[in-house]
């Protein structure tokens, strides 16, 4: 199987099908995925929160880098098997789909963007990746009755991380006026982009 290694991500936000994620511009990570132009996003519920915690101090450089060694780090090659998770076929990129995730989105890099400019201290070590999801899978058990292409937040349980400790997501404390809007309003070009790739710019 093709490019099975993962690295646990805790720098991570979203805007539609774009998913931006920054990462230390020395680490394997980003310099795998500049590399290779792709990504798959795996994302835990709480239930995988000890398969997300074992390979944290892991890492696929070898030998380790000053910076992470003197934070705790060590080399290893089989991530999953540290975290005793079962890599799977990805269907439009070549890193691998983590099985026991309820969600798993492929997607590719559509930019690259530098952080911290400004700073002398800071030019050059930190980069923000633009990707964009190409193809979704989730389990049926969090999808929503009734929807084929809707994830139900009463049944799905993301795994959090908050000052660099682990949460879920409680129940809903209220409704949401912006609630109310449709989602399909606010879907972007890049999900047609996706159901059609020969379309994509």
């Amino acid at each position: 199987m093709a490019a099975a290694i993962f690295a646990p991500i805790s720098s991570v936000f979203w805007l539609g099908w774009r998913c931006l994620l920054g990462l230390a511009a020395v680490a394997k990570t980003m310099q795998n995925l500049i590399r290779t132009g792709e990504w798959v996003f795996n994302l835990p519920s709480v239930n995988e929160v000890e398969a997300v915690n074992r390979p944290a101090l892991t890492t696929g450089s070898d030998p380790v880098p000053e910076f992470k060694r003197g934070k705790g780090y060590r080399h290893e090659a089989d991530k999953f098997g540290v975290a005793g998770l079962t890599p799977m076929v990805s269907e439009t990129a070549a890193p691998a789909r983590v099985r026991e995730c309820p969600v798993q989105l492929e997607a590719n890099v559509a930019a690259t963007h530098r952080v911290g400019e400004n700073n002398p201290a800071q030019r050059g070590i930190i980069l923000c990746i633009e990707t964009r999801v190409q193809r979704v899978h989730a389990d049926s058990p969090i999808m929503m009755s009734g929807e084929h292409d809707r994830i139900d937040p009463d049944k799905w349980r993301p795994l959090t991380m908050s000052f660099q400790q682990f949460y879920g997501l409680g129940p809903q404390f209220q409704g949401s006026v912006l609630g109310t809007i449709p989602e399909a309003m606010y879907r972007s070009p890049d999900m047609e982009s996706a159901r059609h790739p020969r379309l994509s710019p």
